[in-house]
């Protein structure tokens, strides 16, 4: 198996496969592909068995579906274009595993599992309604993860803390704490009330921050869309 990331500001992730391998992805995810490829879509893919498993996988936002693709007789390519403005990074999964933003995860290959990790509403003008969940990869194998922006990474000491707007936090290793806190004294108007939701990360352990989030950007040009009448 190989890949390689195309492009910079909206880049593509391209996956050759060689006859009898795969990786598992999201439905939606794929972009295009050639070659010798077979799709199959199960409730069964990326580690989960049961009906908690999936649950837990289609509340992380990883869907009730999973798509195995699978080059059979011949080598093929699948390609999976970024949704966002950002950058796409392979990530080695395995140990404790890691904690990515609802989207993160793009595809893996089939040792990777994906299950929701924390849920929490926080007010549908940040978060369109989905509130903030983070998924749990683990289990062994390559991830392919997006990140919105750029990507900003700390190493975190033990004990050593950092508070980031929940929209932020990109992905970080299972190893960090992690809890939602409230500044208060902070007026929002966006989350409501005499308060500012932050994430606390503590560490030990290795945190990467997007600097573009879905919910920022659609704000940014939500001045620009013509308003509802009627």
């Amino acid at each position: 198996m190989r890949h390689k990331i195309i492009g910079t500001t909206m880049p593509v992730l391209e996956i050759g496969l060689e006859a009898g391998e795969k990786v598992i992805g999201v439905p939606d995810q794929l972009s295009w592909m050639s070659g010798d490829i077979s799709l199959t879509t199960t409730m069964a893919g990326g580690g989960s068995s049961g009906l908690f498993g999936i649950m837990s996988r289609a509340v992380s936002g990883g869907g009730l579906f999973m798509t195995e693709f699978h080059a059979e007789r011949g080598p093929g390519n699948v390609a999976f274009a970024a949704k966002l403005p950002g950058n796409i990074m392979a990530t080695e999964v395995g140990g404790a595993g890691y904690l990515v933003h609802r989207h993160g995860f793009i595809c893996g290959t089939p040792g990777i599992e994906v299950a929701s990790a924390f849920q929490q509403t926080l007010g549908g003008a940040v978060f369109g309604g989905e509130g903030f969940v983070l998924q749990k990869l683990s289990g062994s194998g390559t991830a392919w993860i997006e990140l919105g922006g750029e990507i900003v990474t700390y190493e975190l000491q033990p004990g050593q803390v950092l508070l980031v707007h929940p929209g932020h936090v990109g992905l970080f290793e299972a190893s960090v704490a992690f809890e939602l806190t409230t500044m208060r004294g902070v007026k929002n108007a966006l989350f409501g009330g005499d308060g500012l939701f932050l994430a606390k990360l503590s560490g030990p352990g290795k945190v990467w921050l997007q600097t573009l989030t879905a919910p920022g950007l659609a704000h940014a040009l939500s001045h620009y869309l013509p308003s509802r009448q009627g």
